[in-house]
This record gives structure tokens, sequence and C-alpha cells, in this order.
């Protein structure tokens, strides 16, 4: 178990970890299965308990379980690091209910994170164990030389694929659902579970803590006298999370999972007590029963109950976290106690002395994680009191993402009336989320008791509400307008409930957002003709030749097995030590001091690293400028996170506790910057600053009929790879050699740097990268510093040094993407013609340069978007700051770049009030052979197909007039629709960047090995280049293997980025296995019966050469100021959000693109990245937002506060479309680079936004354009709205305190 569990333990990463516990109950003779978080299950709690993890339910060596095979063979899994936790999801989910419904998979997979796939492909292949189950199925039409595939539905729950008339081919096969028997537990399980000896009270001594597991009350009593301070641990959601990663230690740990008195549940005529002890899981299970078996006139606390506990985390957190430690933990913003205390509840409390009941009220609460409990007190139970006649409760929440979040604020609230009358007679109104702890509004509850319930006593209501609930300006969590504004919105809501209880009335406040994700459809095309990868001359097609089909991930079953190794999965080795870094707590300061001396007197520890133990170069460059590797006594330190030194440790615990107790010294430096503005006002800049013109926007602007001028914010963006940096190096006992297993998107720079970095040739270093969990830009620059630092470590002690990153860490350390602020000055005409337009771009670079100077270059470059500006300026420079450095980020900056652009169409389209797509289509989208800004030529043909195309698909011209419709019928929710375009280049931009090799080894057993230089990070790249082996070679893809990407077999390789990775090496490994076939072809005449084994047997008898080179360089004269692409991806978005005014929240109700990606080597893959791309993109423009604090240190360190989509934001309809009959001459088999164009296709949803918050706006009398920045969060967007209760909350007055977080960029 300890092995398994430090395994699937990996810092911060959700979803891998989930595991499955089985406990059997004795008194029901049953086992229960339950899905859980390892990080967050002690080992200490699982005795009696059967633990599964994904390797323990099927292999590749000896079967598949059907969860694993269907997410593979369904495309489920890209980077592959998320996988096991969704199999592990679901494997529990069918344990306990064989036959689930769609809203019982949505809930199981909840709970996890993934960043590469968009869900729709986890989703589409989990739908086929649904009970009532449309199936995934492809038919076909045919048109002149290509087949296009649908993704269609089908009645028939077994039948997975039908066969079509080009010869059956699947898309995906799964094998039968095994007997229902196989799902329950085994006899040998049960035998170990429940035939353990006679329980006793256990301890377990660790170095820093003891453990005690009581089994009797009388004990847990004793203990919790004789240890009043030491917490009762049962789920372990609050202290495990403070203990990992805030560093909170207990001396003394009491865990009463064995105290049966705990887990009692006692149903009542006055209601049901829940012992303490249940899980969120039970008290759900309890209440459902409750709900079932009461006249609803008794059961409105239990389904208020109901409707938040749905909402509390993923289902791994409720199956551990308690009802008991929910009350007691006394978070401000819990979910649970406003509507316990509002609903009348009451805690039994056990002392030495005795019991006592004390009632959940606003006594109860008095401070920041404080109640009245005395610290020798325990909850046994919870009394939950049944609803009286005349009586409503309703509980409501709000958060940043729909599902497994913690509430920004929450609610609950009860009134009781007189019999027959709507007059008050008791009322009581907790809020949490609006203080240090939950909040009763009594003068509010005071204020409408005794009155009837109608609009008189709401007003009156809301006048005492806005001055009882009050937050300071810098009130921890921020947001504070928006929080006040939702006290009186949630209040509102509460009235039409109640309104809908006394007169049956209905209101679109009261309706949820729509959440039924339905079935993806997706539409590609079957290349039925070879071409010559460039010249696209016709060929003959091999029979078995993959490219072109939809053939699954070359590491999908084993992504779905666990068996698939990631750099964390290589076994420790003999001598091995862990790497713990220590980072700088100031913005700006001198560094006077280094002690290291308590850090060298820790157990464990091995040594200190600082800069003076560099013996090579102690900095790196990266676009030009250096950037220290560690920082040296007396130099400055620049953000918040900058690395300082590194502790080295026998155990990853024990240098984490060595590096918290190393001293800094600093001497606080003046002048800090933080914002663009900042940056600004005192040029703070990286050199140089660009400009890109063409025109005389000036005489343009004064023939214009209008002119506007505007600005958005942009913010920046986590990259939240599921796997954090991580490296191992090893020192050789010889020749100075260093190998590097690490994971990077660019192994030749980690090569290289780590070589500066001792001070030794390049070739005694070798970097190996297997695959890569994610990276997104963001494992390229910072990957190769920390391989620097690890380097220097392994360099001094002379032991292989292992660096992982906990998810905090990464985020603070390694940036993300570039914040920028766009200003704009447009003139147009009447008609909404564009003719000058003139854009300003202030990056927020960060501390340091990486690589910003070319992601502001790009930026300009890329400026023109899809629309033909004749007069166009743009300016753009990157602001040095005292924030951690922005880095790469998928996309290069282009996002960022174009969602300005189509910020001023739309504030265009507002001025003129004309919809945004005329604006963008008929006057200004380019048309004919064009010529860009910076002079390159182009045919934008297949833009305008992409656009006809999508307006088709999307049914635009039937569903704008309905949007219209909907939103004229409903005042609090409205809905949105928008399509925006994309053109984007594919490449670097620069010609050295623009070439690959590869390797290939033909094996005597017919067997074939390539290496190449690119990094399989869950785009499928491995998968695509097996396609273009086999086919070059016409061998089956069985044959053909790709092991690693290493510096020693491919040298000198290019980063993998820029969507460019299938383009370069696949072309490289063509040229190779061109080699490789011409050699071969004397055999093949000889024998021109034989077969592909007895070729190559033939051929090393003749001392034919069976290993082959590959390299290829794209033409250099495409490669110019003029011309720094080698072709453009287009593609279009329509996507559809229903938002609520309230609250700010909304959904997307659905989205349809269209992409022109040439001919697809694999389409599956290729729509796998356009889905995953286009979620990121949503979390970007709408979810995913930074928090820094006045000093420069980021708020949102971790999944917590960090939100990226989930399961609950996809699409409900998510449709895919590429165009066919294209062509493409510039890359290999006529494909396309699809990796980064698609991200800012999310836009596409904050567009949406701002139409739907325009009808909001229209109903208070507002029009013409308004800013929103992004991400449009629930924040903004319900401000934007500006309710009549966003008007009554005062404006806060510029004080003294600075505010809980800062506005960037």
């Amino acid at each position: 178990i300890t092995r398994k569990r430090e395994e699937k333990k990996k810092p911060g990463k959700k979803g891998r970890e989930t595991c499955c516990g089985s406990e059997h109950e004795e008194r029901q003779t049953t086992t229960d299965h339950l899905s859980a978080n390892a990080c967050l299950m002690p080992i200490c709690q699982l005795h009696g308990a059967a633990v599964t993890t994904v390797e323990g339910i099927g292999n590749t060596k000896t079967r598949l379980h059907p969860v694993q095979e269907r997410i593979a063979k369904a495309h489920g899994s890209q980077c592959g690091f998320c996988t096991p936790g969704m199999v592990m999801s679901m494997y529990t989910l069918l344990r306990n209910k064989p036959k689930p419904s769609m809203e019982d998979i949505t809930e199981a997979l909840g709970g996890n994170l993934c960043r590469c796939t968009g869900y729709q492909e986890i989703i589409d292949g989990y739908r086929t164990f649904c009970e009532v189950c449309h199936h995934g199925t492809f038919t076909t039409r045919i048109q002149a030389d290509t087949s296009f595939l649908c993704y269609s539905k089908t009645s028939e729950a077994d039948q997975i694929l039908k066969a079509f008339s080009t010869g059956k081919k699947k898309v995906f096969m799964l094998i039968t659902v095994l007997p229902q028997s196989t799902l329950k537990c085994s006899s040998y399980l049960r035998y170990i579970m429940a035939e353990s000896p006679e329980q006793t009270t256990q301890k377990f001594h660790g170095e820093r803590m003891t453990w005690i597991s009581p089994i009797t009350l009388d004990e847990l009593v004793q203990l919790k006298t004789q240890y009043p301070q030491a917490p009762v641990v049962m789920g372990n959601t609050n202290v495990g999370e403070y203990k990992g990663f805030k560093g909170v230690l207990h001396p003394i740990i009491i865990s009463p999972t064995r105290v049966r008195e705990l887990f009692g549940v006692e149903q009542r005529p006055e209601g049901v007590c829940i012992g303490a002890g249940c899980s969120l899981s039970t008290v759900q299970s309890v209440l459902e029963r409750c709900v079932c078996s009461l006249p609803a006139e008794h059961t409105q606390t239990y389904a208020a109950l109901l409707g938040q506990l749905r909402h509390v985390g993923g289902q791994q957190i409720r199956n551990v976290a308690t009802l008991g430690g929910n009350v007691a933990s006394a978070y401000p913003n819990s979910d649970l106690n406003p509507i316990l205390a509002a609903g009348r509840c009451s805690l039994l409390l056990q002392t030495k002395e005795g019991k006592r009941r004390v009632p959940l009220d606003k006594d109860f609460f008095v401070g920041f994680r404080k109640t009245t409990l005395r610290p020798d007190e325990l909850v046994l139970s919870v009394f939950i009191p049944i609803s009286r006649k005349g009586e409503v409760v309703r509980a409501f929440r709000h958060a940043p993402r729909k599902t497994n979040a913690l509430p920004t604020v929450t609610t609950g609230m009860r009134v009781w009336f007189h019999d027959g009358s709507d007059v008050v007679r008791e009322m009581s109104v907790y809020y949490g989320g609006v203080g240090a702890c939950t909040f009763c509004a009594e003068r509010t509850s005071q204020q409408v008791t005794g009155r009837p319930w109608n609009e008189a006593t709401l007003n009156e209501a809301y006048r005492v509400l806005v001055d009882e609930v009050t937050l300071g300006v810098s009130a921890p969590g921020g947001q504070v307008v928006f929080r006040r504004s939702l006290t009186l919105s949630l209040f509102f809501r509460f009235y039409l409930h109640v309104l809908q209880y006394l007169k049956d009335m209905q209101n679109s406040a009261m309706e949820p957002l729509p959440c039924v994700i339905g079935p993806g459809y997706q539409e590609f095309q079957v290349i039925l003709t070879l071409h010559h990868p460039i010249t696209l001359c016709a060929q003959v097609r091999s029979a078995q030749d993959p490219v072109g089909q939809p053939v699954p991930h070359s590491s999908a079953l084993t992504h779905a097995t666990g068996e698939a190794v990631y750099c964390d999965d290589i076994p420790h080795m003999n001598r091995e030590v862990f790497l713990s870094l220590v980072t700088s707590t100031k913005a700006h300061a001198k560094i006077i001091h280094i002690d290291v001396s308590r850090a060298l007197d820790m157990p464990g520890v091995v040594d200190v690293i600082t800069a003076k133990d560099i013996p090579g170069q102690k900095f790196q460059s990266f676009t030009g400028i250096n950037e220290e590797v560690l920082v040296e006594e007396e130099v400055r330190v620049t953000c918040v996170g900058q690395i300082i030194c590194a502790v080295v440790a026998d155990t990853k615990q024990h240098g984490k506790l060595a590096a918290a107790a190393l001293k800094v010294t600093y001497e606080d430096l003046p002048d800090r910057i933080f914002t663009t503005e900042e940056a600004v006002e005192q040029c703070s800049f990286y050199a140089p600053q660009r400009t890109l013109q063409r025109g005389d926007i000036h005489m343009a602007f004064q023939e214009a009929e209008h002119i506007y001028e505007g600005e958005i914010r942009v913010g920046g963006q986590e990259h939240f790879y599921m796997e954090t940096q991580s490296m191992l190096v090893i020192p050789a006992r010889e020749q100075k050699e260093v190998k590097v297993y690490l994971s990077t998107q660019h192994p030749t720079c980690a090569q290289m740097s780590v070589a500066e970095t001792l001070g030794i040739p390049a070739n005694r270093v070798s970097c190996h990268v297997k695959r890569v969990g994610g990276a997104f830009g963001g494992k390229i620059t910072k990957a190769s510093i920390l391989a620097c630092i690890t380097a220097v470590a392994a360099w001094k002690t002379e032991r292989p040094v292992r660096c992982v990153l906990e998810r905090g860490e990464d985020m603070l350390i390694t940036g993300g993407r570039h914040p920028v602020l766009g200003k704009y000055k447009v003139g147009f005409m009447n008609d909404g013609k564009i003719i000058a337009a003139d854009v300003h771009y202030f990056v927020n670079a960060g501390n340091t340069p990486d690589e910003s100077v070319l992601v502001r270059r790009r930026m300009l470059v890329q400026l023109d978007n899809a629309y033909n500006i004749p007069n166009l300026r743009g300016q753009s420079v990157a602001c040095k700051t005292n924030l951690p450095s922005s880095t790469a980020f998928r996309g290069f900056g282009v996002p960022q770049s174009m969602v300005v652009i189509e910020n001023m169409i739309h504030d265009v389209a507002m001025t003129l009030g004309r919809p945004a797509e005329e604006v963008r289509d008929r006057m200004n989208l380019y048309k004919g052979l064009s010529r860009t800004h910076y002079k390159m030529e182009f045919d934008p043909e297949n833009l305008h197909c992409c656009w006809v195309e999508c307006k088709k698909r999307s049914e635009l011209g039937r569903r704008r007039p309905a949007v219209a419709e909907f939103n004229r019928r409903n005042r609090w929710k409205k809905r949105g629709i928008a399509m925006v375009p994309i053109k984007y280049g594919v490449g670097f931009g620069h010609s050295f960047l623009q070439q690959a090799a590869a390797l290939v080894h033909i094996y005597k057993d017919g067997s074939v090995l390539v290496s190449h230089g690119g990094i399989e990070m869950g785009q499928g790249l491995h998968t695509k280049v097996q396609q273009v082996v086999s086919r070059e070679l016409n061998i089956p893809l069985s044959l053909i293997h790709i092991s690693e990407t290493c510096t020693s077999a491919v040298p000198n390789t290019n980063p993998t980025a820029a969507s460019f990775g299938t383009d370069a090496n696949g072309m490289a490994v063509w040229d190779a296995c061109q080699t490789l076939y011409k050699r071969l072809e004397p055999v093949r005449k000889k024998d021109p019966s034989g077969t592909w084994k007895s070729w190559i047997a033939t051929a090393f008898q003749e001392r034919i050469s069976l290993s082959a080179t590959g390299f290829y360089r794209f033409y250099v004269e495409l490669f110019t100021l003029t011309k720094p692409y080698t072709y453009f991806t287009y593609a279009v978005c329509c996507s559809e959000v229903e938002l609520d005014c309230l609250t700010g929240e909304y959904r997307t109700v659905r989205a349809d693109i269209v992409v022109d990606i040439g001919k697809s080597i694999n389409p599956a893959i290729d729509i796998g990245q356009i889905k995953g791309a286009f979620m990121q993109g949503l979390g970007l423009y709408t979810m995913e937002e930074l928090k820094f604090s006045p000093s420069g240190s980021l708020h949102t360190r971790g999944p917590g506060q960090y939100k990226i989509p989930a399961v609950c934001d996809v699409p409900l309809q998510f449709n895919v479309y590429l165009l066919p009959g294209s062509q493409n001459p510039f890359a290999i088999y006529s494909s396309k680079g699809i990796g980064e164009p698609i991200v800012f296709l999310g836009s596409s949803v904050f567009f949406a936004m701002k139409e739907a918050i325009t009808a909001a706006r229209t109903d208070v009398g507002l029009s013409g354009p308004f800013p929103l920045r992004t991400p449009a969060t629930p924040e903004h967007a319900c401000l934007a709205c500006n309710t009549h209760f966003n008007q009554m909350i005062p404006k806060m007055e510029a004080g003294t305190s600075p505010p809980w977080a800062m506005e960037l960029p």
C-alpha cells in the first residue's frame, strides 16, 4: 500500500490520485466501494479496508477492464496523466451501480480534472455503460474521392459500430462488459476485510507525529481530555490539506474511524439524528430516503441540504468528508453550516463530564474557524428536524465553478408563516462567505417578521441587508462588491421561491441553468487516395495504410492501466536524494544574508546548494538577456517565488522542513512594479519596443465616419499541466557524464543549459524524455532552469537527485500566460467597414524577459486575425515588473492579441447597432487573394468556406431570433450567441527552427524502432509518426515502436511547439523511411512475393544497412520578413451561452467548430486536440483568474483557488467538423498543425456572454459598448449586467487599506 500510495500521491495532481477503497460493513454483510483521493487518505485509516488502484483492475499483459478499454478506444486519453483517475472514478461507480445514468457518470467524474481532452470523448466513451444509452457510430456519405464520417446516434445499445461502404472502418471497438458477478467483491477480499483479528487501539509513531485510533467512545473521550488540542481526523480533508499544503503540524492526531457511536443514524418523528462521523455521501443517502418517505411539508430542510451536498467537493471528497467535521471546522464559506443553522439543527456534544445539546445558531460561530465548542468536547451527532407546516427552507450557493469548488457566497434561509396567511411568523437567514464566520442576518429577519410576504417587505429587507452585511476593501477573498451584491440577489431568489410556494408562480430567476451534456457530434474526412507528402501527386494507397484513419493514441491503453511511465515514475535509485527549493518571499529586495546553518542541522539533510556551488555559467540566456540560475547574497530578488537556493535531503519531507528552516535576510527596495500602468509610468520595459504598420492611419481616421476608443484587460493563465515540473539527474562515475530524465518540451535546451551550468561539453549530457503529462509551453525555459539547479546538486553530492515540484510551488515559480492590456482606436464607416485601427499592447512580462520579446512580436504579426483593415498600426511593449516571469503558453501571445481585435470589432458592432457577425463577415473578413499587414500573400478561400460552413452547421440564422425571443421572455436569464473566426500562422517564424532530424532502425525480426526530436505530451505526435512509418514502409503499426526522445540519439532538436511537431518530425521520419525503402528495393524486386520479415532477413544477409537518419528543413525562401509562416490554419466557432444575471454564472449551451486542417493524418487525435484547446480557451476567457496580493504574492496556488474547466463546463452540445477537400502543399500528407489555433476560439463563449450581458443591460436602460475584462468570471459578468442589486451596493471608498488582490495586467 505504501508504494502504491507514493505512486498515486503526485503533488497536487487532481484525478490521477483517485483510488477505490472497499470496506466491509459487518452489520449489513455488505461491501462499500468508495472513490477517494490518495493524497487525503491516511494509510493509518486503512486498517480493515481494501485499496484498489488502477493497476489492480486490469493491464495490457493479462486483460483490460471495460472501463480502461473504453476510455482508451473512445480517444479519451491524450497526455494520459489524469486517465487513471478517470478510470478509477468510473470503476467505483460501476462497482456500486452497474447500470448508471448519465447524471451518475457526470457526478462521478466531477471530482476529476483533465487539461488535454476537453472531456467530451471521456463522457462519450463512458456513456456506453448507461442503461439507456445512445452509442456513437459512424455513417458515411461519399463525395468525389472523400468519404465523410459523421458521429451520430443509434438506439441499439450493444452495437457499437456499423460497417460502412469503404470497408468496415471502426473508430473504436468495445469488448463485452464483464458479467455483473465479476464486478462484486471477491470472497477472498471479503475474508481479508471481515475476518480481521479482534479490534484494538492502534498507535502509529512517526518522527514528529503520533496517530491514535481508539475503538470505544470512552477511550475517545479520554484521549480528547488528555490531548484537548489534538485534532480529531475522520476524512482528513481539513487537517490533510493544512499539513500537505500549508505545513501545519499536529504532534498528536486522534482518528476515531472505528468508534461506532459516531456513525449511527436514527430517524425520529421530529427529525433525523446523524452521527458526526458519517460521510457526506452517507448523509446524502440518508436525506434522500427521508425525502422519499416523508410528506413534502416535512422535507423542506432535507431537500435544501441535498441541493447543497451535491456541490460539496467532488465525489472523492464527499466519500470521506464528514458531517461533524464540516460543522466543527467552521469555515466561513461552508456550504452546509448556513442551512443547518437556518434549519434549527442542533449538536450533541460529549465530554468527560457528560453530554450536552447545543443549538447550531448565531451564537455557535464566534470567529474565523472558531465555535463555542470547548477544546475537550466532541461532536457526537447532528440533529436535523423536520420542517413544519407553513415553513419554507431553501439553500443557495455561488461558486467560481459549477461543481467541485468552494463557494464564494452561500446561504440558508427559512421562513415560517402563520397558518393560512402570507404573514411571516418567524424567519432565519444565514450567509457564508461574507465574514470571518457563518453570518446571521438577524436584523433583516426581524425586519421581515410580522409582515406580509410582498414586494414592499422585500424592499425594506434589502435596505436593512445592505447595511447589515459589510465587507472591507481588503477583506480576504476580495470580490467585495460582488459578494455583497450576491447577498441581495440570493435573497431575491429566496423571495421568489417562497412566492411560488404561496401562489404557485414561476420566474426565470428560479430556473437552474441547463446541465445535461448531449453526445458529441464530429465529422471528418477519410483519405481514400495517397499523395506524396509535399507534391500532392496521387499514388496507390495500401489497404493497411493507417494515415487518415482515427487510430487510437499509441499509449492510450497504458495510460488507462497506469502502466505508462512518467518522469517521477522512474524507480528510486541507490543513494538517491531529493531537492527542495527555497524561494524569495519578497517582490523587490536585496539579499543581505543566507543562513543555511539551521537547515544543515535538520535530520536527513545532505547539503544546501547556493549560487556559489555552480561550477560553470551562473546564468542562462533564452532571448539574449541573462537570467540568474540562483540568486547570490548582495544581489536583488525581483519577484516572490524567485529561486534563491535549494536543499538536498534524503527524503522529500526532510527537504521541505529544512527549506522552511533556512533563513534569508532581506533589505526591502523601493519602487515595486506590478501592473502595466506602473511599468509605463516608470518606463520599465524590455527592449526593443515594436511597431508594425501599413497604410496611413492618420489620414484614414480623418475620413472615418465614426471613431471609437476602447480597451480590454486580458488576464494571465496558469498552464496547470497535470504533471508538475519533474526531473531526475544521475551523475556518472567517469568522464563527467550526466544523465537527465525530465519532463520538458525541449530536451536540447535542457542539455545545453545543464552543460553550461556545469562547465562541461554538451556531449557529456544526455537528456531523456519518455512522455510528458501536459506542457502547453510551460516546460521549455522553466524546465531548463530547474534542470540546471538539480544538476548542480547531483554534481556536488555525486548522487542521483530528484526534483518534483508540488502544485503550489509550480504555480508560484514557473509563471504562465502573459497578462495584456490592449488599447485601441478604430475608425469605421456607417456600414461597419473598418478603415483604420491603431492598437497598443502592454504585455506584463514579469521579472525576467524569458520569451516575452518573441511573444510580443508574434502578437503584432497576428493582430489582424482574419480581417482586412487597410490602415493598421500595432505597437507592443514588454513591461518589466516584479511578478514571476511570464513564459510561453499555447498560442504564444495570439489568444491575447486576437481577443483585443475581436473586442474592437464587437464594439464597432454595438456602436452601429448591427450584429457582430455582419461586421465581421460582410465588411471586414479577408476575401480574394490578399496581403497581410506584413505583406504576406495568401488565399483566404478556406477561411471563407469555414465561415459559411459554420454559419450553416450552427443554424445561426434560425438561432439568433430564438435567442432574442428568449431574452424578451426572461428577465433574469439571458442568452447570447457569437461567431468568431481565426487565421493562425503555423510555425516558429524563424528559419533555423524549421528543421528536424530522425533515426530509424529496422531489426532482424522486422520490428522498427523510431527516434525523433519531438516530444509526446498528449498531442499524439508519436502516434502520427508511427502512421507515417507504417505508410512509407508499408508495414502494420504493431511492428513500430517509439521508445523515448533522447539527445544522444537525435541531437540538436528544436522545441516541440508552435503546432509544428508533426510537420517537422513527420517529414524527418519520412525522409529516413524513404532512404530505407529505397535500400530495400533490390531485395523486393528479387522476391516480390516475399514478406516484410523475409526481405529484412535477406537485406541483413546481403549487408544492406537497416538504419537511417532522416533530416528535413523547410524551404528557406519561405521564411522572410514578409512570410514568417509556411501556411495558415483556419477555423470558425459559433457558441451560445445562457447567463444567470443574478449571479453571473453561465452555461455554454452549444458550440459548433469548423476547422480547416488540410487532410488529417489522424482525425480522432486532431478532433481531441480541437476540443481540448477550445476548453482551455474557454478557461482563459471566462474562468481562470490569477490573483496576486498587493505585495506580489500569488494567492491562487492550487486547484482549491484556481479553477480550470471541469466536466460541468463542457458545452451541452459540442460539434466539430473538419473542412473537406482542403489541400496544404507545405506539410506532410497535406495536413495542418492544429495544437494551438483553437485556443482562441474559446473567446466565442466570451463574446456570447457579452451579447447576453448586453441584453441584460438593455433591460436596465443601458446601451452601447461597455468594458468586460477576461476572464469574464461570474463576478465580472454579474457586475457588468448592472442589475438594481448591483446598484444598491455603495461604492467602495479608497482608504488606507489595500485591496486583497491587485487588478492586473
